[in-house]
């Protein structure tokens, strides 16, 4: 039988050609094939399940991809990253009336590009003149409620987008809230999170005839996919647009928060409402091997975030591994003492002290560090000694051409807020007075005109030529998840979208050694952390336990734009059309 050598003719450029034998070449073109689909090509195997976003244009991420698109949109036309944010909240008002809305209180930290400057804004509102500590007695409460019309304080988000758009703003109301009175009016199908989270509401919306009568079509919540309108949202983003947002403290919207007050034997007055106005505040920061991370300062929680940082410093966590049992230890630890002086000393800077220098400082952190047993549990932290001698909200971000950027949350506390609707407005009226304390030695201690220690808090980085913005909801998961989010990124080389994947753990008590955890965490890894002391409450692969984010990324020395977005939520990071 006749023998053939195979061979084949191989191109090798600049127009040269020569014949090799198959048994040569073949090697060469497995070697090539593996090349091209072994699952080891760098670009194909990893942990995270999405990829960042990457633009030369702005981005907008959010909860909820609709509300990313117009804030997108807003960027098409001319608006900056901060009508892009507003765009953004007002649709996730109407899109996640649960999580956030006019309602509520909003928080900001904005980067402007040509000043390479950082602003913060404090649009946290105020509890009314008349509720007092005495005034409750009076009706017999001993404890500050979480829900009724005594949970109510001033709603601050609207004055935040005023502040907001008078400053940064190019395009104005009737822009930036089109797309959410087009989604009120016209209807929405809703999502999967969304569809859970309103289902949960749905008994406290049931103790109101207006949250029932807005919110509960047909005595029950909106199933995933049933279209969803609100005409009353859609008026009262109407009536923002018409005043430029005056309607909502001293107009026909206030008159109607005012009557609904009077009706349910509120204290909320309309000198509560005129006399309102967000503030604009520096923002504080720490040192985070060699980044320098930014939060609003008190009477926001974002301080404990820092603190954290700090005593997490003090450890060698790149060293230790990401998620291992001792990185995971020490943050947990970091975490429990960091909240416990949270918890003491943080309240309105206008009515009392906070130490933040001195929480702040590394010295200090470095003398609570020493306070983590590497091989214990602390199960009962108490808060330091700083001064020298003598569950529901919505976070979004946006960065446009130009490299400004903007990290906002906005909140009305719990899921619907109070539970309470004022009629005709269409949004739930938040509970954040509930966050206040009786107690009267206490600087969170309820008052007239006084804010109360807040749980919400957008977060900054910054280093060389890059800026991040970035935030995790949740409560008072926020804090510990934005120190894991940094670490993830700064500790473990993970990219935005990664560094928020990742999975987390939560703990949202400040006493004992409970605390949740994503299964995604190894098995042997939390059986370490319970030899600890650590007791862990299992939760899913993703769980909105932990909270949900989104990021920002802008290399300035590039030019480009990255973002991500965290799959516990609907939500999507969208690139300017």
């Amino acid at each position: 039988m006749a023998k053939f050598n195979l061979s084949a003719l191989v191109h090798l450029g600049y127009g040269s050609w020569v014949i090799l034998p198959m048994r040569t070449l073949l090697p060469a073109v497995a070697m090539t094939l593996c090349a091209l689909t072994s699952p080891i090509y760098s670009s194909q195997d990893r942990s995270q399940g999405r990829s960042m976003v990457i633009s030369k244009n702005g981005i907008v991420a959010s909860e909820h991809p609709l509300a990313s698109q117009a804030g997108a949109m807003v960027l098409a036309k001319g608006g900056s990253a901060v009508d892009a944010a507003v765009a953004a909240n007002a649709a996730m008002s109407v899109l996640a009336p649960m999580m956030c809305g006019m309602g509520g209180d909003l928080f900001a930290i904005v980067y402007e590009a040509k000043t390479d400057r950082l602003y913060g804004l404090n649009a946290s509102g105020w509890a009314p003149a008349g509720m007092t500590p005495d005034f409750l007695g009076g009706q017999g409460i001993t404890k500050m409620p979480i829900s009724g019309i005594h949970s109510i304080t001033v709603p601050g988000a609207v004055a935040g987008w005023q502040k907001l758009i008078e400053r940064f703003g190019r395009t104005g109301f009737s822009v930036d809230l089109s797309a959410a009175i087009r989604y009120a009016e016209e209807g929405f199908p809703v999502t999967e999170w969304v569809a859970d989270y309103w289902a949960d509401g749905a008994t406290l919306l049931r103790n109101d005839p207006e949250a029932t009568r807005t919110f509960l079509p047909n005595g029950t919540s909106p199933k995933v996919g049933e279209l969803f309108r609100n005409p009353d949202l859609a008026w009262s983003l109407r009536q923002i647009v018409a005043s430029g947002g005056h309607s909502f403290y001293q107009g026909e919207l206030a008159e109607r928060l005012l009557k609904h007050a009077r009706a349910n034997g509120g204290t909320l007055a309309g000198e509560d409402l005129k006399a309102f106005e967000a503030e604009w505040v520096d923002p504080i920061s720490t040192t985070y091997r060699g980044w320098t991370v930014y939060e609003i300062p008190p009477n926001g929680q974002g301080i404990a975030a820092l603190e954290m940082l700090n005593l997490m410093e003090s450890f060698p966590l790149r060293d230790q591994g990401h998620n291992s049992v001792r990185a995971l230890h020490t943050m947990i630890e970091s975490k429990k003492l960091a909240y416990a002086d949270m918890l003491q000393f943080v309240a309105d800077q206008r009515f009392s002290k906070v130490p933040v220098d001195q929480l702040l400082s590394k010295a200090y952190a470095h003398g609570r560090a020493a306070l983590i047993d590497p091989v214990r549990a602390i199960s009962g932290p108490t808060p330091g000694n700083p001064v020298e001698p003598g569950p529901d909200t919505t976070y979004l971000c946006a960065v446009d051409r130009e490299g400004n950027m903007v990290s906002l949350i906005q909140s009305t506390y719990y899921a619907f807020g109070s539970g309470l609707v004022a009629e005709g407005t269409g949004f739930a009226l938040q509970n954040r007075g509930g966050l206040f304390s009786l107690d009267p030695g206490h600087p969170n201690h309820l008052a007239g005109r006084k804010r109360p220690l807040h749980t919400i808090i957008p977060g900054f980085m910054s280093k060389g030529d890059t800026r991040i913005a970035f935030g995790i909801m949740g409560g008072w998961n926020q804090s510990q998840a934005h120190a894991q989010f940094v670490s993830n990124l700064v500790d473990h080389d993970l990219n935005i979208q990664a560094a928020m994947e990742a999975p987390r753990f939560s703990k949202h008590t400040f006493e004992g050694n409970d605390l949740m955890m994503e299964s995604r965490v190894p098995a042997d890894v939390r059986s370490g952390l319970e030899a600890l002391g650590h007791e862990i409450n299992l939760r899913g692969d993703y769980t909105g336990s932990v909270g949900g984010g989104q990021a920002v990324l802008r290399d300035y020395a590039a030019g480009i734009n990255y973002g991500a977005s965290d799959p516990r939520k609907d939500g999507a990071a969208i690139p300017e059309p």
